[in-house]
């Protein structure tokens, strides 16, 4: 009985102690789990948090993103808003009051919006004050009402803006002021004195508004008959000064008018802005139309309808003694007499009648008088110097000079050489481009944008030099008096005279080099010996500089007898010749005198940048121009040449000899020069007919092998190899290869194989190589066998280096030789890096520039030339 007892007892326990265990474990996994979900809990507040902040940030990121593209585009379309209003307003239309002058109003364009105030608008960057522009002339009547002396205010200054932006005479003021006779525009006063102003009493407004509506049925009947819809079309058209000048009619009256005046009244609403005449009305209200524009006037602010609801804030009225100055000048300014000869005007009634033989004369401009004057270019006034500082119209009289004289010469009696050596393109009009086919027909030579290519000149001066001997040659025949009658008996067949511009001028003798002492010594004998032959110079530039590049050279400044000053030029004239400071703007001082006082002839010139006018005559030349014309040079310095067609494969193969010579010549670029030569290499059986291209500028380089290799495709049977070891020009190899009829590839892996081809069969075998530096150590031997004795096998290597030294030291290092180099061309390889490949001590001047190559052969040059390679290798890209 007790056993079992204990063994009862010993089971519970057993089964108590399972049950504590089983308690401790299901407590313990509870509180595993529950730390696991607090834990779990605090990753999601913090994720959360994390995910709060991030958002946090990106919106904030991007509130400031669209913030600034806000900003940014606001602020381009204010600035598209102040370009737009200052080209609607622009000089004295919209200059504020503090700073206003009168502009010279444009001969083309019609008059735009005048200023009465300012708008202000936030971009998003602060307060920003834009004009307020209002319309008047061609555009419409202004009606006013509201505060009195603000309103008064708007009128003096749109009167003021609307002439200060016309000639003096295209506006003509009639004032009708009841109760105060005119005192409220008082300070325009004086336009009185010239006929441009004029004041109406209380009783005259009815006979003012009559002899009005008369004027504009005139005006009317005109306009329609000539087809079209307006005087301000007609003027546009015919590009010459208002047949009619404006009419602007202030009315200054409270009180309402007859019947019959206001019948008036609408008549002028209607019709008069299309012929010329305006109304400024103010306290009156006129009758509704489109062409009226109203303007609600307060203390100092408006709303206009041009404006809608903004408003605007008023400028104040324009200070009274500026409004009467500016009045008493241009009254002043009417009464020196007729305005300037237009450019049409320097035009003979017929053109291309004049001979040559004994000169050339033409109008460039008109005396105070309206008097053409004539400026001589012969025997007597061989050549001219023009000079001013910038801004004075150099540019303009130079082309008022060229058309008056193309007018007056057929290119049989003139033949023009133009030069602007500046980065300008003044004288491309005068060449064909896309736009305008048509070109002067004795222009021979036009070049521009020449900043920096002097060599264009020394090439003009040369070609001209060799054009004094020609003729002195042919003309040794004839003693001079006999020369001259046989021009005269024979006025087509003798030269024409030539007349060489170079803008600029001093830019070719700057610098103390070898160019600059050339150019100076070309220029002095064509001085001294071109004006028995026909030829003349007409160098022009700012005064100081061009009169220093002469200081000098007194044998040559001595030979410019006629001298052109433009106003505020110096040392153009004689040393106590002032005339030059005392003519006012668009005038020059013609001396055919050295600049001698008491020579100077005062000439007003006309607008020549008038491209309508000029076109018209350019066309009527163009148009009357011979057969054997032919389109003039124009040399465009930012301009890359194409690889001409006739150097192509496929192109116009030249005949044997034909500019060829007897072995075949590969074109390596452009040549700076007066006629569109190429630069040729021979390519003959003979040593050191190989050729280098030095530089790193991979395109350039590429381009010459390329132009080289289709031009001696294009010249008859022949074998290429092209061996391409630079990345950079796999692309450029790869095209060059399909334009080839026979042409081998290879890479660094086959050299082996290049070296090993087969003897030569008698075809001309040119290697050419991109990159050959990078060949290694291992190839040298065999590349200088190729280039020593390859030519008289008739293998010619034309190799790209990337450097004199790596050429050098692929040729043998220190010491070596560079015979087998017989031409090299030079792209961006300073001057010094020459020196072994050069005749010149210290190797040559010479100062890399972007399309720009120096090219030197041996056996031709003495002195290395600048070429422009041509541009090939962009064909395929």
């Amino acid at each position: 009985m007790g056993s079992h007892r204990n063994a009862l007892v010993a089971v519970v326990r057993q089964e108590l102690a399972e049950a504590r265990g089983t308690a401790r474990a299901v407590l313990a996994a509870a509180e595993s789990a529950r730390s696991e979900a607090l834990r779990r809990k605090q990753l999601v507040r913090d994720a959360y948090s994390t995910c709060l902040a991030q958002l946090a940030e990106a919106r904030e990121a991007a509130r400031r993103e669209v913030l600034r593209r806000t900003q940014a585009q606001a602020g381009r379309l204010a600035r598209d808003v102040e370009s737009l209003a200052a080209l609607s307003a622009s000089g004295a239309a919209g200059t504020a009051w503090r700073y206003w002058t009168p502009t010279e109003p444009d001969r083309v364009n019609r008059p735009g919006l005048l200023r009465i105030g300012t708008i202000g608008y936030d971009p998003g960057d602060g307060e920003r004050r834009l004009p307020a522009l209002a319309p008047l002339l061609d555009h419409a009547h202004v009606n006013l009402a509201g505060d009195r002396a603000a309103a008064d205010g708007v009128i003096s200054g749109l009167l003021l803006r609307a002439l200060g932006t016309t000639r003096p005479g295209d506006v003509r003021l009639t004032v009708y002021d009841p109760e105060q006779l005119g005192g409220t525009l008082a300070p325009f006063a004086p336009l009185g004195n010239a006929g441009l102003l004029s004041f109406v009493g209380p009783g005259g407004l009815g006979a003012v508004l009559d002899d009005l509506v008369e004027q504009i049925c005139r005006i009317n009947e005109t306009v329609l008959a000539a087809g079209y819809a307006s005087l301000a079309e007609l003027t546009e058209a015919t590009t010459g000064p208002r047949a009619e000048p404006w009419r602007i009619i202030v009315l200054l009256a409270d009180a309402e008018p007859a019947a019959d005046q206001r019948a008036q009244l609408d008549r002028i609403t209607r019709t008069g802005v299309a012929c010329g005449v305006h109304l400024v009305v103010r306290g009156l209200d006129l009758t509704p139309h489109p062409s009226l524009e109203r303007i609600e006037v307060h203390e100092d602010s408006a709303t206009c309808d041009a404006l809608g609801e903004l408003t605007v804030r008023l400028d104040p009225a324009p200070p009274p003694d500026r409004i009467a100055g500016f009045c008493r000048a241009t009254a002043e300014r009417l009464g020196q007499g007729a305005p300037p000869v237009r450019f049409t005007d320097l035009e003979p009634e017929k053109l291309w009648i004049e001979s040559s033989a004994h000169g050339l004369s033409a109008p460039l401009g008109d005396d105070a008088h309206g008097s053409l004057v004539s400026v001589p270019l012969g025997d007597a006034a061989s050549h001219a110097l023009i000079g001013g500082p910038p801004g004075s119209g150099r540019t303009n009289l130079i082309h008022a000079w060229i058309g008056s004289l193309a007018a007056r010469y057929g290119p049989a009696e003139l033949a023009l050489y133009l030069l602007d050596l500046k980065a300008g393109g003044s004288f491309a009009r005068f060449a064909p481009s896309p736009r305008d086919p048509s070109w002067l027909p004795q222009v021979r030579l036009a070049g521009i944008n020449l900043d920096g290519d002097r060599e264009v000149g020394l090439a003009m001066l040369r070609h001209l030099g060799d054009e004094v001997r020609a003729r002195a040659q042919a003309g040794k025949r004839y003693e001079a008096a006999r020369l001259a009658e046989l021009r005269a008996e024979d006025p087509v067949g003798h030269w024409p005279r030539i007349v060489a511009v170079i803008d600029e001028f001093p830019v070719l003798l700057a610098g103390r080099d070898a160019l600059a002492d050339e150019a100076g010594a070309l220029l002095e004998d064509l001085a001294r010996r071109g004006r028995s032959q026909g030829i003349h110079l007409v160098l022009a530039g700012q005064d100081v500089s061009g009169f220093e590049a002469l200081s000098g050279r007194s044998g040559l400044i001595g030979q410019f007898t006629l001298r052109i000053a433009l106003p505020g030029a110096r040392h153009i004239l004689g040393e106590t010749n002032q005339a030059a400071a005392a003519i006012p703007r668009f005038h020059a001082v013609v001396n055919a005198d050295s600049g001698a006082a008491g020579a100077d002839h005062i000439v007003r010139l006309p607008d020549a940048g008038d491209r309508q006018a000029w076109r018209t005559l350019q066309r009527r030349l163009w148009h009357q121009r011979p057969d054997t014309c032919v389109p003039p040079r124009l040399f465009d310095g930012d301009a890359v040449p194409r690889l001409p067609q006739a150097y192509r494969p496929g192109g116009r193969v030249l005949p044997h000899g034909a500019d060829i010579g007897s072995s075949p010549g590969a074109v390596l670029g452009e040549r700076i020069d007066v006629s569109a030569r190429p630069a040729r290499l021979r390519l003959g059986p003979t040593p050191g007919r190989n050729l280098a291209v030095l530089g790193t500028r991979t395109g350039e380089a590429c381009d010459v092998l390329a132009a080289a290799a289709l031009s001696l495709a294009a010249q008859g049977p022949a074998r290429f190899s092209i061996v391409c070891l630079d990345p950079g020009a796999d692309r450029p190899a790869a095209w060059l290869a399909t334009q080839l009829s026979r042409a081998d590839r290879y890479g660094p892996a086959d050299l082996d194989r290049l070296f090993d081809d087969p003897a030569p069969d008698g075809v001309p075998h040119y290697v050419l190589g991109y990159a050959l530096d990078a060949a290694g150590a291992a190839y040298r031997d065999r590349w200088r066998s190729l280039l020593a004795d390859g030519p008289e096998r008739r293998i010619h290597v034309l190799g790209w280096w990337r450097s004199v030294a790596r050429l050098h030291e692929d040729l043998g290092g220190a010491g070596a030789r560079l015979d087998t180099i017989g031409a090299w061309v030079a792209l961006d390889v300073q001057g010094p890096e020459l020196g072994p490949l050069s005749p010149q001590p210290g190797g040559p001047v010479w100062h890399p520039r972007t399309r720009r190559a120096l090219y030197f052969d041996r056996s031709v040059h003495r002195h290395p030339e600048v070429i422009i390679p041509y541009e090939v290798n962009s064909d395929h890209t």
